[in-house]
């Protein structure tokens, strides 16, 4: 497949591969639903709503939904068990896709994480990454991991790339580049983000990372400025032309994507990985197309890990 360059190639693709069945937890929301719909009129998804029943029906009446284009699982005895449920559904094969709906994220990460029923694929870890179209550069770019994992060691941080670099292959990106952030482009041992970067480098050239090229540490400019990177004499296949962003810990990371999402023209995708199955989990604030790119993007996920 070609590169996915944009996230309105994004939706195109979706539709090609979809659609894919989307399990919905606590789908009584007008802008869940907002985006499910468009999905759905779009081909990328088929969706069950899990959740009150009553309160499903009401949203779609109040939209001007029709409620025989979904499956309703009715369940009532509130938001955990209403996770549990979408959750079994996505682990028993009856959907592709898990999306978190108007819930409390820890309600619907111990669906996820349920011993019998849940979505966690073995020992892999966990971890979240954002996908960012942004005004002036030509392609997307990948940052992981700004919402789960707090501080990371080294064995989290393998993890966490390995994840973020199965995701780029299903957009078409065979080998991508992959910049390890810090505040410096050297090794310091008194900055231990900047020796797992050198690690992470280091791994890479000798193969134990697999599937992409990694380089570390970089500061954020001259992993995506070219210039920026010619100045400071750094010579890199990475440097200047990152397509991933692995950050040292959560506080940056969080900032760096709020930054991109407030301070740039952008659009913006959000996935959980390292599961079973593409989890949709994006922040009650975000708009409605920030969601429906976030199941397209699941949608593109779950096609290329069936093939």
């Amino acid at each position: 497949m070609e590169q996915i360059r944009n996230l309105d190639q994004l939706l195109v693709y979706a539709r090609e591969v979809g659609p894919k069945k989307l399990s919905v937890a606590c789908a009584e929301d007008d802008v869940v639903m907002k985006a499910v719909e468009e999905a759905r009129a779009l081909g990328i998804v088929n969706a069950i709503l899990v959740g009150n029943g009553e309160k499903i029906k009401a949203v779609l009446d109040k939209m001007g939904l029709d409620a025989a284009n979904y499956e309703i699982v009715d369940e009532k005895r509130g938001p955990a068990a209403a996770a549990l449920k979408a959750v079994e559904l996505v682990s028993t094969g009856q959907a592709d896709v898990l999306m978190k709906g108007m819930l409390e994220t820890a309600d619907f990460l111990r669906g996820v994480l349920n011993k019998e029923v849940g979505l966690r694929n073995g020992k892999a870890l966990l971890s979240h990454a954002y996908i960012h179209q942004i005004e002036g550069y030509d392609h997307l770019f990948f940052v992981s991991d700004g919402v789960f994992n707090l501080y990371p060691d080294l064995k989290a941080k393998i993890s966490i790339v390995k994840n973020v670099v199965a995701l780029t292959h299903a957009f078409g990106l065979e080998n991508p580049k992959v910049a390890v952030l810090g505040a410096v482009e050297v090794v310091n041992p008194d900055m231990p983000p900047t020796v797992d970067a050198a690690a992470l480098a280091q791994m890479s050239r000798r193969g134990q990372i697999k599937g992409c090229t990694i380089d570390g540490p970089l500061a954020i400019d001259n992993a995506v400025s070219e210039e920026s990177a010619k100045h400071k004499g750094i010579k890199s296949e990475v440097a200047g032309r990152a397509d991933v962003l692995i950050v040292p810990e959560i506080e940056s990371g969080n900032i760096l994507v709020k930054s991109i999402v407030y301070f740039s023209k952008n659009k913006t995708a959000a996935i959980v990985l390292g599961t079973k199955a593409p989890i949709v989990l994006t922040s009650r604030a975000d708009s409605a197309e920030t969601k429906l790119l976030s199941i397209a993007s699941a949608v593109t996920l779950a096609a290329h890990q069936a093939k």
